[in-house]
């Protein structure tokens, strides 16, 4: 246990950041599982659009790397492709 007052206000601040980080790569999740599940159905680039913002939005805050925001979003963007073809 931290003993030092500067310690233990890291230690505030690292369980608060962690449940917002939490959070928001649940988020993230969320809307790549909405965008799949309305992979046939015409609302699908809107969920498309909506998946990549928050991706973006993670990525800015830090919670995910911009290599891997840009992966995931590339990843979403073939199944969307391929799902327009058929």
């Amino acid at each position: 246990m931290a003993s030092h007052k500067s310690a233990l206000k890291r230690m505030r601040q690292s369980e608060k950041r962690t449940s917002l980080n939490r959070s928001r790569i649940s988020r993230v999740k969320t809307f790549i599982k909405k965008f799949i599940s309305s992979l046939g159905l015409k609302e699908a680039g809107f969920a498309f659009s909506n998946a990549q913002s928050e991706i973006h939005k993670s990525a800015a805050k830090g919670v995910l790397h911009k290599n891997t925001a840009n992966r995931k979003i590339s990843r979403l963007n073939k199944l969307l492709k391929s799902a327009e073809k058929k």
